[in-house]
């Protein structure tokens, strides 16, 4: 048998003026088309390197079609998105027949004119596939998962873990659910539970409560022998659109009842349990006597300055606070390509005064932190991770970059590409030991946990203002829906478990259905 390989991932910040273009994925990001998937995704830890594991033995032809892939930003801009579209039909149109295809999609795609982007785009697979074809997808753990991704698939799959370090396994998930559906094993049904609740991000740390408790309880939904997967769809509170929210997903084995029943038992938990998911909230100056006070090497975690939830990475609140606290043996990273043409045009080991960080939105990320610093290195910026990490990349450029310490004891790496700091490699390629500081910045909530945890025995969540702020009430939503916890408090809530009709995906009910 024939099957097609295809993604679109880009979670997408709509509070960030600024857009995603065609150019973040081409040049910053994944642009991988035909033969290209293969040499871009064989061996990794992606889930589309779980589908071609999962496939590689099964003795059917894999159809390398297109996926495209770029860091979270803002909202993709029409033309990129429908660009974008026009490629993923031309590949399916060009395919030929296909027995079955597996999806890589985000669940958070907003592009203008599209705020539910990723059913559009399976709408398309299966306009293309016919109803008959199986289509399996896989949606990152931050999906605001709507009526119609769940209805233009046979099953959807979410990671289960946030730092996301199960992406491969959940791709190998779906090429195995796949292969037993073509082999006539198994019919997927699947159903799906929206109750009116945000998790926010501060609280969306799969290790700790309450969410390991949820988590538990899908296990033992997995375990019944009628559901063939399970999901808790965390949600991504930064895209504002009606669909934003949590959400509950149980695929099962010919019997829609079952599916529906466990996807509404498992939302009427989160709903009773909507309390403990009420964020605490920790400003900069505590953040960092916290840091000073505490045994070991600390982590402070720049919730409103998270890159991995499209933030300009250049923000400065706890590097002025580091500064103004005498912190010493710290090190932050910052975007900052001015910064680095200077360190660059000073040269190695020369002193100079730079001001760093502050320049995208300096009214909301804080002015720029202005120093002394000695050169210390000038790097290229690229380097490999070969573990798994949170997104499951394997190869990094943030650009140009340059390692800057001053008198404080504060160590700057500056970079001229926005980088995600989900792997150590960005310190140690460039000559730093991260055990030779007391305290680290990380530019993130839970992403940078993955590899910062094998060198942090603390870590501090600190509510930085930014695009990606813990404090929700500070953003200003125009499109979300009414009521939603914890916005609105002053409600009730019940899923409705009454039988749904066969259909291919269905919801709890059109009056929970964002």
């Amino acid at each position: 048998m024939r099957i097609g390989i295809v993604g679109l991932l880009q979670e997408s910040n709509t509070f960030i003026p600024q857009c995603t273009t065609l150019e973040h994925f081409s040049e910053d990001g994944t642009l991988a088309i035909g033969e290209r998937i293969l040499e871009e995704f064989q061996g990794g830890h992606h889930e589309v390197s779980g589908f071609l594991e999962g496939l590689s033995d099964s003795g059917h032809e894999i159809v390398p079609l297109i996926v495209a892939r770029a860091l979270p930003y803002g909202a993709m801009t029409r033309d990129t998105f429908e660009t974008l579209l026009g490629m993923l039909r031309e590949r399916l149109a060009q395919a030929g027949r296909l027995d079955g295809v597996l999806a890589a999609c985000h669940g958070a795609d907003v592009a203008e004119g599209y705020p539910d982007a990723d059913g559009e785009w399976l709408a398309a697979v299966r306009t293309a596939i016919g109803t008959d074809t199986p289509l399996i997808a896989t949606l990152d753990a931050h999906a605001n998962l709507t009526r119609q991704m769940v209805q233009q698939t046979d099953a959807l799959i979410g990671y289960r873990t946030n730092p996301h370090v199960d992406q491969r396994e959940r791709g190998l998930e779906a090429a195995r659910l796949l292969m037993r559906t073509l082999a006539g094993e198994v019919r997927p049904v699947q159903a799906a539970a929206f109750p009116p609740l945000v998790i926010n991000i501060q609280r969306q740390d799969t290790d700790a409560s309450p969410l390991k408790e949820h988590l538990a309880a899908f296990d033992h939904v997995r375990r019944d022998p009628r559901v063939l997967s399970a999901s808790l769809l965390l949600g991504f509170p930064y895209a504002d659109v009606p669909q934003m929210g949590c959400a509950t997903l149980v695929v099962a084995d010919g019997d829609p009842s079952t599916a529906h029943r466990a996807a509404c038992e498992r939302a009427a938990a989160l709903w009773e349990d909507r309390q403990r998911f009420i964020p605490e909230l920790i400003e900069p100056a505590e953040a960092v006597r916290r840091a000073a006070a505490a045994t070991g090497r600390v982590c402070l975690l720049d919730m409103g300055d998270n890159v991995g939830g499209g933030s300009p990475g250049d923000g400065t609140a706890l590097l002025h606070e580091l500064a103004a606290a005498a912190f010493e043996h710290s090190f932050v990273s910052l975007h900052d390509p001015m910064a680095v043409q200077q360190a660059r045009s000073a040269g190695v080991g020369q002193r100079v005064q730079i001001a760093v960080g502050g320049r995208s939105i300096p009214e909301m990320y804080g002015p720029p932190y202005s120093d002394t610093w000695t050169v210390r290195g000038i790097y290229d910026g690229r380097f490999d991770e070969d573990r798994p990490r949170h997104g499951g990349f394997r190869h990094f450029d943030q650009g140009p970059t340059a390692v800057l310490t001053n008198e404080r004891g504060i160590t700057v790496l500056v970079n001229s590409k926005r980088m995600v700091p989900f792997s150590l490699r960005q310190l140690t390629s460039c000559n730093l030991d991260p055990r030779s500081f007391r305290c680290l910045v990380a530019k993130g909530v839970h992403a940078p946990i993955a590899a910062y945890r094998e060198v942090c025995d603390v870590f501090i969540r600190a509510n930085t203002p930014g695009v990606t702020t813990a404090d929700l009430d500070t953003l200003p939503y125009r499109h979300r829906r009414r009521p939603l916890f914890p916005f609105e408090r002053d409600f009730e809530w019940a899923a409705d478990a009454a039988s749904p009709s066969p259909d291919r995906g269905h919801t709890s009910s059109p009056a929970e259905e964002p």
